[in-house]
């Protein structure tokens, strides 16, 4: 279960990513005042939790950064280059702060030498981060940008607030930071001292907040203890009539114990109405007044389902309980396929409208569960502008990142296990491909190069492209590399696109010296079988003195896939529905072999296949007219001979043991409707490992 504490720290983490994208959105826009509110808005909610939950160091050495970042937004000092440095600097130590928060002495070190070369930019206090600021050290508020106007906030700590870490106070100092603060402390449910528990939270708060900020910054300073605390923030209207009024005085005094509901309720039943005054006075109609309740009784339903809305917004749910839930869809899918086999079978109708009624159904949840799973994978993107400013600056280069289809949904486990590769890929991009401003100066390109990452779906995949404007790849170079490694014969005859993807042999490399950055030749056939580890396909395409471009091509998900389900003597396999192109049938005519390659003739372009009967020595007669089904990899395409092509298949992914985890061209295995296991076929490992034996 997550507590309080991790909900600090994935939050805490939120917005230190927040603020590195300010900071370095503000170093190529330095003047743009929201860009550095919003660095001001995180740094300031990480010191105020950070106080809140017992990190005094964090919130000491935070709040130095948070008063350097104020004195930049009241325009007292501009933003420069070093800033952005010492300030991205400092956020990856608050990272640090935030995993080990007993610092060593050279932690200690390093967060001083911090504050020293803030101080030497934009003087400040005490440099020492030892100290918590304190309430009377609050920052100025944001300059005005609204009205001033009243909010009445109510919070209700958990019952377990103290013991969990949480301390209201720095909450208070918080909001008297934005504002004038009226406050009221009800203690109506504290019981009597025999009875007391002094461990439990059984107070609560009621404020008026007289503040010129928005409702934003109020809900900031609860944002670590949303989840936990039951919190309320109305803004008060000043022009409520009376009989709303009374009630929320009534409302008021009731929170506090001092009188009951029923009470209020007898009162206001005794008041004459507004409405039935101005009648009576014969301003308005009956009608009129009929009219004007029914506008106000919808009105408040309409804030009541606003206010509905806004509270289940979002929920954060941990991961493993997503995982949880995408294996039970994953065996009801198997139970729906048993019920399904079982109702032809039987030849019940009856049973058969039942089972498609159920498979619909658990198609919705299907869908509806994987949607949940789905991340913007803005999220890995994000990630790499700071990866490409520091090394494109330690390699006196001069790069721009430029991404799109940021908002392109991919499974949160698929997400999670691409930003290794992806970060080996721009890295060499901007340790090899990109020249420096002085050698693109003498090509006659732009100074600056670029580095494109792109992602966009495709059908049931996600097409990632990173692609750079440098020099290439020089296949001459790698052609000779391959000779002397042994890895082709002097005399090949090799396309342009089967040396490129020479690249992806392990251990190779064209670099003529090894840097800190990349070219030590462990780098690119860990990143292919990463991407083939998760089902997916990468190819290369360069233009010597052009650039490079890398197409990763990936499932949405690896829960459960589309399959094409096909008959092997007495075995069942299933290959992935989206690397299957069609399915032909394999006549004596339509095939021949070329180098202990077989191959079949499509179209007038023979494609190499592989009898799956033979590859894991299954018994019985090959059939008179076999199927063949052809699939791609990339740029190329390979076929696999089947007795029969059963159709297609829904089918759950079950990890196999360790004793049969690593077998060339096995993904996993699925559970059958009969209640049999079917394996997943790994077209590509397959086709890697055919053509292997064969040369």
């Amino acid at each position: 279960m997550t507590g309080p504490m991790d909900t600090f720290r994935m939050e805490a983490e939120e917005h230190l990513s927040a603020l590195e994208d300010s900071l370095l959105e503000m170093e190529q826009t330095p003047n743009d005042p929201e860009l550095i509110a919003l660095a001001f808005r995180a740094m300031h909610t990480i010191k105020g939790a950070g106080g809140m939950f017992g990190f005094n160091d964090l919130s000491g050495f935070t709040h130095h950064l948070e008063t350097a970042l104020d004195k930049v937004r009241s325009g007292s000092y501009p933003v420069t280059p070093e800033l952005i440095s010492v300030m991205l600097d400092a956020k990856d130590h608050i990272a640090g702060m935030l995993e080990s928060p007993e610092q060593t002495r050279v932690q200690l070190h390093v967060g001083q030498s911090l504050l020293n070369r803030l101080h030497k930019i934009i003087p400040g206090d005490d440099a020492s981060h030892n100290t918590p600021a304190s309430s009377e050290e609050s920052v100025k508020p944001i300059p005005k940008k609204i009205a001033e106007a009243a909010f009445r906030i109510r919070f209700t700590p958990s019952a377990n607030a103290f013991t969990d870490g949480f301390d209201v106070l720095p909450i208070l100092n918080e909001l008297h930071a934005l504002g004038s603060c009226y406050v009221t402390t009800i203690d109506s449910q504290v019981p009597e001292l025999k009875e007391l528990e002094p461990e439990s939270c059984l107070l609560c708060w009621d404020i008026i907040l007289i503040t010129e900020q928005s409702i934003d910054a109020i809900n900031d300073t609860f944002i670590f203890v949303a989840e936990e605390w039951q919190i309320s923030i109305e803004k008060v209207d000043s022009n409520l009539d009376d009989v709303e009024y009374f009630d929320y005085i009534g409302e008021i005094l009731v929170n506090r114990g001092l009188i009951t509901s029923t009470q209020v309720s007898d009162i206001l039943a005794a008041k004459p109405k507004t409405g039935e005054l101005l009648q009576e006075s014969g301003l308005v109609s009956r009608s009129d007044v009929d009219a004007a309740l029914a506008e106000q009784k919808a009105l408040r339903t309409v804030k009541e389902r606003k206010t509905q809305s806004a509270q289940d917004a979002t929920v954060r749910v941990p991961a493993f309980r997503l995982d949880r839930l995408m294996n039970l869809v994953g065996e009801l899918v198997i139970v729906q396929a048993r019920m399904n086999q079982l109702a032809h079978s039987r030849n019940d109708e009856e049973m058969m409208s039942v089972s498609e009624d159920l498979d619909r159904l658990t198609i919705d949840l299907r869908d509806n569960t994987f949607s949940i799973r789905m991340l913007p994978i803005g999220s890995t993107f994000g990630r790499f502008r700071r990866l490409v400013r520091d090394l494109s600056r330690d390699l006196g280069k001069e790069i721009r990142l430029e991404t799109e289809g940021a908002e392109t949904e991919l499974d949160k486990v698929v997400i999670d296990r691409l930003g290794d590769p992806l970060v080996h890929l721009i890295r060499n991009s901007i340790d090899h491909g990109i020249e420096t401003p002085e050698q693109r100066a003498a090509l006659g390109k732009e100074r600056i190069g670029t580095i494109h990452l792109a992602a966009e779906h495709a059908e049931s995949h996600v097409v990632i492209r990173i692609q750079d404007d440098g020099a290439g790849i020089n296949t001459d170079r790698i052609r000779e590399k391959a000779k002397e490694r042994g890895l082709i014969s002097a005399d090949s005859q090799l396309s342009e696109d089967e040396i490129l993807h020479l690249i992806f042999e392990p251990g190779f490399s064209t670099a003529q010296q090894i840097s800190d950055v990349s070219g030590r030749g462990v780098g690119m056939d860990v990143v292919k079988r990463s991407i083939q580890d998760l089902g997916g396909q990468v190819s290369i395409n360069s233009n010597h003195g052009k650039g490079t471009t890398i197409k990763i091509t990936l499932p949405m998900t690896l829960a459960i896939i589309e399959g094409l389900m096909v008959a092997v003597s007495d075995e069942r396999y299933v290959l992935p529905l989206s690397a299957v192109e069609e399915c032909i049938e394999l006549q004596n005519g339509g095939k021949s072999e070329r180098n202990d390659k077989r191959l079949v003739q499509i179209r007038g372009e023979l494609v190499p296949y592989m009898r799956l009967r033979e590859w894991f020595n299954l018994s019985g007669a090959i059939p008179a007219i076999e199927q063949v089904v052809i699939t791609r990899m990339g740029e190329e395409r390979f076929g696999f001979s089947v007795d029969e092509v059963i159709g297609q298949y829904q089918t759950v992914i079950k990890r196999l043991g360790k004793f049969y985890e690593g077998i060339a061209g096995i993904a996993g295995a699925t559970i059958l409707g009969d209640g049999s296991v079917a394996m997943i076929l790994d077209t590509v490992g397959l086709a890697e490992a055919a053509e292997s034996e064969a040369s």
